[in-house]
């Protein structure tokens, strides 16, 4: 079975600005915030969110990248490229690029409950509302309702790929 192209890259890439303008909206008053990228297309979701909010705003967008085994989260324990003091008494936005059961991100989250953060909020490109784990997202790009066997993927490391798609 091919997959089928939900957003093309131009209509992501339009997703990831609106997302911007929410998170500049929210948090207008600070002068940084954190932009906590999971490993993967959620890093690259961070850094093309901290580009947009660098645009837009006076804030300075700190790119973080969250690398986890997402397969066995349980095995390893989670760590930040970079460390955590630059995490310390800032606003966090944990950013991945599909919310399916909220198992990635509730095992993204546990670190940042041991520091002193002002604020904790998520934000994903599509939220497939399929929750096992309490997690909602504050700022989504697209909800997309799907049967449990098909798969989201999406692609923004590859500006020629880029996209969202349905397999």
């Amino acid at each position: 079975m091919s997959a089928k192209q939900v957003l093309d890259g131009p209509a992501l890439l339009q997703k990831i600005r609106r997302i911007a303008f929410q998170i500049y909206e929210n948090n207008f008053e600070e002068s940084e915030i954190v932009i906590a990228g999971i490993v993967g297309e959620g890093f690259a979701f961070a850094e093309l969110l901290c580009e947009e909010i660098k645009s837009i705003s006076k804030i300075k967008a700190i790119p973080v990248k969250i690398d986890l085994n997402k397969a066995q989260p349980y095995e390893h324990p989670v760590k930040f490229e970079g460390g955590t003091d630059a995490l310390e008494n800032k606003v966090i936005i944990v950013v991945d690029d599909v919310l399916n059961t909220g198992r990635t991100f509730s095992y993204s989250l546990a670190p940042f409950l041991s520091m002193h953060v002002k604020r904790i909020q998520v934000a994903v490109i599509v939220d497939r509302n399929y929750k096992r784990f309490p997690i909602s997202a504050d700022y989504k790009g697209y909800e997309l309702s799907t049967t449990l066997s098909e798969h989201v993927q999406v692609i923004l490391s590859d500006p020629a790929k880029r996209g969202v798609y349905l397999a």
